[in-house]
């Protein structure tokens, strides 16, 4: 079961899969609402959480804290 994004954590690392994608993410900062700004731990890339679910959430989407 994913983890809802009302309980992310900053500083936290996790691993997004969502319509076939695969993404290990760090958040840095909440900006507002359900939205976070975070960091692709495989191309250091920054992006929101909102651009990476604009188009709508997969029947594989799941999101768990990664321990590392």
């Amino acid at each position: 079961m994913p983890i809802a994004l009302d309980n992310l954590r900053v500083g936290r690392k996790y691993l997004l899969v969502n319509q076939g994608e695969i993404r290990k993410l760090e958040i840095v900062s909440r900006l507002r609402g359900a939205n976070f700004k975070v960091k692709d731990l495989d191309t250091l890339e920054l992006y929101t959480i909102e651009e990476l679910l604009q188009w709508g959430i997969g029947k594989d989407y799941d999101l768990d804290e990664l321990y590392f």
